[in-house]
């Protein structure tokens, strides 16, 4: 038998480099897995958390006379989260047109503002899992329009905000013609304008129009019908591949349930509450709905 011959310490040298290399390598390729996202730290490192929430469009979205700011709902629903954080919140208004590109850019860390879960938007953005909220489009209409039913915009012009999942239904389903206008107080000024047959928005925004402090100047105006246009679920927003920020929201939002916080945010600003009360006592029973799920994984 040939004697052993020791490997050169060159060699030896090289098969050192190369293990390191591969547990280098190995290290970065599970380090994702193990961390998906830095978002927490950096809100707690700034001691500050920043939420995109809708402008001033009662219930959710109300300006304060004294301050100029927006509150409501949302904003109070961001508040809770900051204060689990330990840190203070700062509110950003978004619109339709703004809000994806805010969050996606660093703007904003979540959108608490009224997004309704859909395909297309799930396939850009992350959410939390668990809806805080289901809401379906309504649609304003002049007394005199004679506007009953969906069906009866075929053919009209029908306001939405810009980005509204509202308006490939309006388009296909019912053949309306939709025009997008930069937010709800545009949509409203057209259909007082007689630019449009009818402007369509989330219901609870349009159902406070009518029954709130500012209803006498709507008098003349009334929902269509009480069919609402594709209920989905609300959802809070994240970017994408931010596997811990979402998972801490949806944790947040099982807690909202469970404790009746979410019900009692609902009432003490006249949102409507089938829903969470639904959703409440489902909770409450130790199940949870879910938005569906996304197109990637994260």
């Amino acid at each position: 038998m040939k004697p052993r011959i020791p490997a050169a310490p060159h060699r030896r040298a090289g098969v050192a480099v190369s293990l390191a290399i591969a547990a280098a390598i190995a290290s970065l390729a599970f380090a994702p897995q193990a961390r998906a996202d830095a978002t927490l730290d950096r809100i707690k490192q700034r001691g500050k958390l920043v939420v995109g929430i809708d402008g001033v469009s009662p219930p959710f979205g109300i300006m304060d006379p004294a301050t100029g700011k927006v509150g409501g709902f949302q904003a109070e629903l961001g508040e809770d989260i900051a204060r689990r954080l330990g840190v203070k919140l700062e509110t950003v208004s978004v619109t339709a047109s703004t809000r994806v590109q805010f969050l996606q850019s660093g703007k904003v860390d979540l959108l608490v503002a009224n997004i309704q879960w859909t395909r297309e938007r799930s396939a850009s953005l992350s959410y939390a899992p668990t809806p805080y909220n289901e809401v379906g489009g309504a649609a304003l209409v002049s007394r005199q329009s004679g506007i009953t039913r969906w069906e009866d915009l075929k053919g009209k012009v029908a306001c939405v905000s810009q980005g509204s999942n509202y308006a490939e239904p309006l388009d296909k389903t019912y053949g309306a013609v939709v025009k997008g206008l930069r937010g709800i107080p545009e949509s409203l000024l057209a259909l007082k304008g007689g630019t449009c047959a009818a402007s369509v928005h989330v219901q609870p925004a349009l159902y406070e129009l009518l029954h709130g402090p500012h209803a006498k100047e709507w008098e003349g105006y009334t929902l269509a019908t009480s069919d609402l246009l594709i209920p989905s679920p609300t959802v809070i927003w994240t970017r994408r591949n931010e596997a811990d920020t979402r998972a801490f929201v949806d944790g947040v939002i099982h807690d909202w349930l469970k404790s009746g916080y979410l019900l009692a945010q609902a009432g003490k600003f006249g949102v409507p509450d089938d829903y969470i009360r639904k959703a409440t006592d489902k909770a409450r029973q130790g199940s949870f709905d879910k938005a569906p799920p996304e197109i990637q994984e994260n």
